[in-house]
């Protein structure tokens, strides 16, 4: 395997777990197994092939016009509306930023047990300073591949011996639960936690700093389908060991120090540990495409020179960008705002925003101008237009679901 394929394999890892498995699906993954089983996994399906769908729509655009997706949106829906989904975007970006810094300060806790407000300054720093000093592929794969460690949450799923009935079973759309609003609020939460914005931006500027090209659509398609299918895995098996350790003992998860106890219970202190050290580099992982993805967003928009593999000097803009969403992320976070309400905000009000994110994407990839004979086929048009259909009316519950179920506690 030459090393540019194997830069497209640690793209879609990282975008996989760094994005899939963020602090949002940690926190709703974990949420919805406590409280309602194996029945929301249909969910988990649902979000997955809509993230497949529309990486692989941005991985193609970026590969064929050789530019990224936000470059294209600002060109092809003009000021107005490029602008309203810039400002959406970068809002989600900041939040989910802060939330994934704290969540990282909350990890180091558990394995250091130092002050946790040190800790988000120590994290800040570091994430600095690898983003500074580091190339795109190193951090590809060094967190990409680090967050493999969560493969535990699988292990110690299956080791759980699980309902697989109630699992096959979950894999159908149904409504359970006392309360349907509740459900339908975990519903919109976890789509809404695998199909956040940041994903598809990140990734369609990382198929550009990794140069991508016609050639390389054979490698989007295997690096979107894969990537996100590990994601949707982890995102699973998440959900199964809370509903074997947290539902029958009726345990509501609210704290992120909760979601790697059942790796404990089933596979003893090495398998927390793992547990950990995974979530250390999923979380981290997150935290650098976000901040990343608030930068192209920022630079692409505006026309700016932009690009990790760029010198500092030749993108100036870009490099002050990052560095003050890292700043304002850190800010946010040495408030002491719980990380976990943080991220339920982050995860509903990127919901709202899916519309602007996705509908422009199906535009430019339908569009000959510059897709050529690369553009849409009819099934990515037929599942395109689905998701748009799923995401509209999921972006109109959120808000009211959130306020009408206290942000899920009933």
């Amino acid at each position: 395997m030459s090393m540019k394929s194997v830069l497209a394999v640690a793209l879609g890892i990282l975008s996989a777990i760094g994005g899939f498995v963020d602090i949002g699906d940690l926190v709703f993954s974990t949420q919805a197994g406590a409280k309602f089983g194996y029945t929301l996994i249909w969910v988990v399906i649902l979000g997955v092939v809509g993230i497949v769908v529309y990486s692989e729509m941005c991985g193609r655009i970026a590969a064929v016009s050789g530019r990224p997706v936000f470059d294209l949106v600002r060109e092809r829906a003009g000021f107005g509306a490029g602008l309203t989904t810039l400002i959406a975007a970068q809002i989600v970006n900041l939040m989910t930023c802060a939330a994934e810094v704290g969540g990282v300060a909350i990890v180091l806790r558990l394995l250091t047990d130092w002050p946790y407000r040190w800790l988000i300054l120590a994290a800040v720093v570091a994430f600095v300073l690898i983003a500074w000093f580091a190339p795109f592929g190193w951090i590809e794969k060094a967190f990409g591949y680090g967050g493999l460690a969560m493969l535990v949450f699988l292990v110690a799923a299956i080791h759980l011996g699980p309902d697989w009935g109630a699992a096959l079973h979950g894999a159908v759309p149904s409504v359970q639960g006392p309360s349907h609003a509740v459900y339908a609020y975990f519903v919109v939460g976890l789509l809404g936690a695998a199909m956040t914005p940041y994903e598809v931006y990140f990734y369609s500027s990382g198929a550009v700093e990794d140069g991508w090209t016609v050639a390389d659509l054979g490698t989007n398609q295997l690096t979107a389908t894969a990537g996100y299918l590990l994601g949707g895995t982890l995102s699973v098996a998440l959900m199964a060991v809370a509903a074997e350790v947290f539902l029958p003992r009726g345990i509501d998860v609210t704290f992120l120090g909760s979601v790697p106890l059942p790796t404990a219970t089933a596979l003893g202190q090495y398998g927390l540990l793992l547990a950990l050290i995974g979530m250390l580099f999923a979380v981290g992982g997150a935290t650098i495409e976000t901040s990343f993805a608030g930068a192209y967003d920022l630079a692409q928009f505006f026309g700016w020179e932009w690009g990790k593999n760029r010198r500092r000097r030749d993108a100036p803009r870009f490099t002050l960008t990052w560095l003050v969403i890292f700043v304002l992320a850190f800010a946010i976070a040495e408030t002491g705002v719980d990380p976990v309400l943080v991220t339920e905000y982050s995860v509903i009000f990127s919901v709202v925003a899916l519309p602007l994110t996705y509908l422009p994407i199906l535009l430019v990839a339908n569009d000959p101008d510059y897709m050529g004979d690369h553009r849409n086929g009819r099934l990515a048009n037929v599942l395109g237009c689905f998701y748009l259909v799923v995401i509209l009316i999921v972006a109109l519950a959120a808000i009211p679901l959130m306020l009408i179920t206290n942000g899920g506690t009933g």
